[in-house]
């Protein structure tokens, strides 16, 4: 199984969407997928449709009053084939301050994902923005990190904070965690857009995704529609982008999240 955190420490960057996009191209293909929202703002959730609260989210994993509950038993399942979901809940902003310093709460996601890993080929997380036990425990269980970076001037702060996150949970975790920076809302029109571009790759090289998601009103079209990308015909440039980005995830090296879960 494997697993893939989508994360930036700046907001609007297409995180939520490419997280979709990936998830709904790998289910069209027949892969057993699982999307899981670690964004209290549940933007995931409300794409896909389907609710934390009542129904259980990620916050039922931790068991703050309780038991947690099993991973299994919060898996919703989507009107679209071989896709699923764990939805947020508003309730996971209080979880930092719930559960402090309390030892071992970095891989409760990892132990969860260990319970779940015959039922899904990939699962795809999409992170909150800011650092804490969410996104400490979604860069813990995942084998590779993607960060959508909104091709303008000051994305790339944002990108920068994200990577220096990395860096203090790689220390934790005692072993590196693969990244691919993603550019994401590029306007070729624009000479704005051309130098961000460029100035990703001169300073990222290799970790920058040959895939640009460029920007596409469609993909904004699917997104109010809550109807995933594989789904919506008309996004055809921004669809064939994010192919050509799974294409080049799919050919990486496939690693497994049992060292965190152990």
């Amino acid at each position: 199984m494997r697993v893939w955190a989508v994360s930036n420490q700046k907001g609007g960057v297409g995180k939520t969407t490419t997280t979709v996009a990936l998830g709904s191209l790998l289910a069209a293909s027949g892969k057993r997928t699982l999307l899981i929202d670690m964004d209290p703002h549940a933007s995931l959730s409300g794409y896909i449709g389907v609710e934390g609260g009542a129904h259980g989210s990620v916050y039922d994993l931790f068991g703050i009053g309780g038991n947690p509950l099993p991973a299994g038993t919060l898996v919703h399942a989507t009107k679209w084939d071989h896709l699923s979901v764990l939805p947020a809940s508003a309730a996971m902003i209080t979880l930092d301050r719930q559960l402090g310093t309390r030892p071992g709460m970095g891989l409760i996601l990892a132990k969860a994902l260990a319970e779940l890993a015959s039922d899904f080929d990939h699962v795809l997380l999409d992170c909150p923005p800011t650092l804490g036990v969410l996104m400490v425990n979604a860069l813990a269980a995942s084998d590779r990190l993607l960060v959508p970076t909104q091709t303008e001037a000051l994305a790339l702060a944002g990108l920068e904070r994200m990577l220096r996150s990395l860096s203090m949970i790689e220390r934790s975790r005692g072993r590196p965690l693969p990244r691919t920076i993603v550019p994401t809302m590029f306007d070729a029109r624009t000479h704005a857009s051309r130098a961000c571009l460029e100035q990703l790759r001169e300073k990222y090289s290799d970790g920058v995704s040959h895939a640009v998601i460029p920007t596409d009103t469609q993909i904004r079209e699917a997104s109010a529609a809550g109807v995933p990308l594989a789904s919506w015909p008309a996004a055809r440039r921004g669809g064939l982008a994010y192919r050509q980005l799974l294409d080049e995830l799919l050919a990486s090296p496939a690693t497994s999240v049992a060292d965190a879960a152990a």
